[in-house]
């Protein structure tokens, strides 16, 4: 509705995970390295948190797009599920077939050979579960055997929790031990630092078809940082509703006000429901 306005060729705060739009901070950069490092030496087991709207998911698809063309995914991101209907879904991902009378132990025999397999013509598996820390600890140790599935020099499948910091603490339970023993790589996502906002609102804007000419004043960023303390989504749903708002009041240029009188009419930005 507002793009021709501010001469955009696409809305560029989408709450969609479009990796186009992927910011390359410090911190996002470092997890994305450090992931990358470790499916490539297959070290098995890594775990990222990070609140909701820390651009987890994002930041997963941008690793899909860096992977050998090789390599086999598997993303869950339906976590309310049984350790038999977990591997279920993993061999579905990978397109390994099965029959649907297969005992649990019938399934991961599937899933071996077809990781060994892989391995024969050198190309890597990884298993990425999204909102992991919905996981129940019995499903989280099925996991946990997943990962034995290895030869004497390597694991034949990589495996990636992505939750919220529930996660950490979730695999802190006693009868998670084993598991929490086999993480190579634990990174937190945390949020954006002031700098890293303004620059992240200017990169979306790049994106999106910008021409250069500020669309935010440079009293509303300070104030975007106030309210969102620089969570991505909460950004992002806070420059869209402004650019809207600036659209519909036919103004240019989205200044401190504009930010304000919006931050108090959406409910992800206030700590009490919003009278009608």
């Amino acid at each position: 509705m507002y793009e021709s306005f501010f001469g955009l060729k696409e809305k560029p705060f989408s709450m969609t995970p479009d990796p186009r739009y992927f910011y390359p901070s410090a911190k996002h950069t470092d997890a994305l390295n450090h992931m990358v490092y470790a499916i490539e030496e297959r070290r098995g087991f890594v775990v990222i948190t990070g609140e909701i709207g820390s651009g987890k998911t994002t930041l997963s698809r941008v690793l899909f797009q860096k992977l050998d063309r090789r390599t086999k995914t598997a993303v869950i991101r339906n976590t309310q599920l049984s350790a038999k209907d977990l591997v279920a879904q993993t061999l579905d991902e990978l397109e390994i077939p099965y029959k649907p009378s297969s005992t649990k132990a019938g399934l991961i025999n599937a899933l071996n050979e077809f990781l060994v397999e892989q391995l024969g013509t050198d190309s890597n598996v990884v298993l990425l579960i999204d909102e992991a820390q919905n996981l129940k600890p019995n499903v989280l140790e099925e996991v946990r055997m997943l990962s034995n599935l290895e030869t004497e020099r390597e694991k034949l499948i990589q495996i990636i929790l992505m939750g919220q910091p529930e996660l950490k603490s979730k695999l802190w339970l006693k009868e998670l031990t084993q598991l929490r023993q086999r993480v190579t790589l634990h990174y937190h996502l945390a949020p954006l630092d002031e700098p890293e906002s303004a620059a992240y609102i200017t990169h979306r804007l790049h994106v999106a078809g910008a021409n250069g000419t500020p669309l935010f004043s440079s009293s509303a960023l300070p104030k975007i940082f106030q309210y969102t303390q620089g969570v991505p989504r909460l950004i992002n749903g806070l420059c869209d509703r402004a650019l809207l708002t600036g659209y519909v009041n036919e103004s240019k240029t989205i200044d401190a006000g504009i930010i304000a009188e919006v931050a108090g009419e959406l409910p992800s930005l206030t700590d009490e429901p919003i009278s009608a």
